[in-house]
């Protein structure tokens, strides 16, 4: 004799069946290649190593800092009253000059945000790719739309930035950086086809496979970038979802100015490093040749070598800072490269 399984208010049992368990969520991302694979591995060795560092880092700065508040400490047990007090009282006056400083700078940045959600250039990065990507993988991303919205806050020139597709895993690391709900852009959890319906006709997806090469920035239009992490498993996919949605797509005329090497992956941030930079100076030369590492690039296409000059001493410095400084891009954070092809 079957066990009651429970009773109803009238105590009768109740026979219904239990329902049965929801069936595990599908995997959407195809299988790695045997090359993605290595790739992988690669790279969490990179990340590994990465940690190591900045775990010693970290530690070297404790140091740094306990030495020099200990070469502070004899400095003022060596001097007398009357230097202890001019040193201590320096030391307040020099303290109160950088954060008055700070905030100033901080003023003006603020300043330069709100006339770009004014009257600025709008730029989105699609995030909505979290379904295809591991945990690691959204993990940089995030990183790179840090690294994004500071170098748009150090800008002369800013973008409004929007980030779509912002829910699930993604928005939840979103929320982990610190600071992030003040950050002065928009965030919207609906994709931009939906956020910006009354505009669809100005949005511009940024893509390689797009035949519409990428003169000029014009105000009237929404450029949008594609987050994805190692997108040779997703060929072609910023290109079919702006088809499907029936926008404009276009590249950027790196072709006309240099050729890539056999790596052609340009990180989020770097794509949104290219536009502001453009937005600063209205030349793409400049643009690329300060934000694309010396390692992506073989050198000038020749047929255009005619029309450019040579580059400024000054643009030559900001493109070693800028292979310094480009610690992020190595983390192959990838878009699908808004670039023009050279052959």
């Amino acid at each position: 004799m079957a066990a009651a399984t429970g009773n109803d208010d009238n105590g009768c049992f109740d026979n219904q069946p239990k329902p049965e368990s929801e069936p595990a969520p599908v995997n959407l991302s195809p299988p790695l290649s045997k090359n993605a694979q290595k790739k992988q591995l690669k790279q969490q060795r990179y990340e590994a190593k990465k940690a190591e560092k900045k775990a010693q880092e970290k530690e070297q700065k404790r140091k740094e800092g306990e030495r020099k508040l200990k070469e502070w400490e004899e400095t003022l047990a060596n001097a007398t009253e009357e230097e202890r007090l001019k040193l201590i009282e320096s030391r307040k006056s020099l303290r109160k000059e950088r954060m008055e400083k700070r905030s100033e700078e901080k003023e003006k940045k603020m300043e330069r945000l709100n006339r770009a959600k004014e009257i600025g250039q709008k730029i989105v990065v699609d995030v909505d790719f979290a379904h295809l990507m591991s945990e690691s993988e959204i993990s940089s991303l995030v990183q790179q739309i840090m690294y994004c919205y500071a170098v748009n806050g150090r800008s002369t020139s800013p973008c409004h930035l929007w980030l779509t597709g912002v829910q699930g895993k993604m928005s939840t690391e979103l929320d982990k950086l610190p600071g992030f709900e003040k950050w002065f852009i928009e965030k919207e959890s609906k994709c931009y086809i939906e956020a910006m319906a009354d505009q669809k006709d100005n949005l511009v997806y940024l893509t390689a496979d797009s035949e519409t090469v990428l003169d000029d920035l014009d105000l009237k239009h929404i450029y949008i970038i594609g987050g994805l992490v190692d997108r040779n498993r997703f060929k072609g996919i910023t290109m079919t979802k702006a088809q499907e949605q029936g926008i404009k797509t276009a590249k950027l005329p790196i072709g006309e100015y240099m050729k890539m090497s056999s790596s052609q992956v340009l990180t989020v941030n770097q794509v949104l490093e290219i536009l502001v930079k453009f937005l600063e100076t209205r030349d793409w030369k400049t643009a690329f040749f300060t934000v694309i590492p010396q390692r992506k690039r073989t050198g000038l296409d020749p047929v255009d070598c005619s029309k450019l000059e040579p580059l400024s001493e000054e643009h030559l410095e900001e493109e070693a800072e800028a292979d310094e400084s480009d610690l992020l891009e190595r983390k192959k954070v990838c878009v699908e490269v808004p670039l023009e092809s050279s052959s």
